[in-house]
């Protein structure tokens, strides 16, 4: 488990602001070219194998596209496929994971060039997963749990040292001992993993855990509200809570003010957004501290990290990109009203330097 990073001394990766958003229902092919990310691409002729030719065709099947981080993550996504000659495919289960297995059946029969697995829970997905690899169809997953993961690339975020920066400010903040709750969903991979530092913070802080509730759903932050109130009026004396995914954190911050505790009550989130910095700087607001990757920056990142080992210029099987965290203080400090200020403030922020070529540069808006 690792510590917060040098330089995270209250800094964070943000979700794009300015990236077009999409609406994704279904299964949408992304047919409108990426202008920006054209105009930076490097020309297809000068491209390696197979991107010299044809544009490759890439099925990106994921569990959601809603809410603020999904969303900037699928524009990172096609930005970067825009720039890479990749023509993508997204199907968006909008958190069905039934519909999730059959979006990824439909893919398989579909035939495309390679295979992006964004979530999803292991028990629907896995089985399916190796059926593409056994059908000769490259696959690279982000953020899913596999038990075995022969024949497959996996990418994640750092959640252990997501979950461990934002909780060592829960620390710094509240002490030893403090009243907590943990507001999250169990069988969601990254959540999962940020429990696990969690309990791990509960046992070796003596924290008081005096509720867990919450659940992820396709409305996750309104229907986090009434859970949260109810933990509240039965617990008023907490004194932090932990929700480790930045649409439950909208809600827990809700039902905070709903019962006027947000002078006693400090959330601390994951995941960073145009939307979340305005809770995060507004007046009172009770979300005092968040730990994120850009997703934007990830989701391309993920398409680079396909697009390199298609070419044969990858020679790691797993990539994980790093997280940092940031305070509404220094969001309040220095000024900072959206993300494209937060990347001004730190340009690797875009992961330009990760998983990239002299022909394949990071571009994610």
């Amino acid at each position: 488990m690792s510590s917060r990073p040098a330089r995270q001394s209250w800094l964070a990766l943000a979700a794009t602001g300015a990236v077009a958003l999409l609406a994704l229902t279904g299964c949408a092919q992304q047919s409108a070219p990426n202008d920006d990310a054209d105009a930076r691409a490097v020309p297809a002729a000068d491209l390696p194998a197979p991107f010299d030719g044809e544009p490759v065709e890439v099925a990106l099947v994921q569990q959601s596209g809603a809410g603020d981080y999904f969303t900037a993550w699928t524009a990172g996504a096609q930005a970067q496929a825009s720039a890479a000659n990749i023509d993508l495919t997204v199907y968006d289960a909008r958190n069905d994971n039934a519909k999730h297995a059959s979006d990824l059946e439909q893919a398989i029969a579909s035939a495309p060039d390679a295979i992006i697995v964004d979530h999803g829970q292991t028990d629907t997905i896995e089985h399916l997963v190796h059926e593409a690899v056994d059908a000769g169809i490259p696959v690279i997953v982000y953020d899913l749990a596999l038990e075995d993961t022969e024949g497959v690339l996996v990418t994640s975020q750092s959640d252990a040292s997501m979950a461990q920066g934002v909780l060592d400010q829960l620390i710094d903040d509240v002490g030893e001992g403090a009243n907590v709750g943990l507001v999250s969903a169990e069988g969601f991979a990254p959540l999962d993993r940020r429990k696990a530092v969690w309990d791990e913070f509960v046992t070796e802080h003596e924290l008081n855990e005096l509720f867990f509730t919450g659940e992820v759903t396709e409305s996750t932050a309104t229907d986090n509200i009434p859970l949260v109130d109810a933990a509240l009026k039965q617990n008023p004396e907490v004194q932090a809570i932990f929700a480790p995914y930045d649409e439950i954190a909208k809600g827990v911050v809700q039902a905070v003010i709903q019962n006027n505790l947000q002078d006693s009550v400090k959330v601390y989130g994951i995941d960073i957004s145009n939307a979340d910095i305005e809770v995060m700087i507004a007046e009172d607001s009770p979300w005092v501290a968040t730990s994120a990757t850009d997703p934007a920056a990830i989701g391309a990142a993920v398409v680079r990290t396909l697009a390199l080992s298609l070419a044969g210029e990858l020679d790691e099987t797993e990539v994980q990109f790093p997280a940092v965290t940031v305070t509404r203080d220094f969001l309040l400090e220095n000024d900072i009203q959206n993300v494209a200020a937060l990347r001004e403030a730190e340009p690797t922020l875009l992961l330009d330097d990760v998983v990239v070529a002299e022909w394949l540069p990071a571009i994610s808006q």
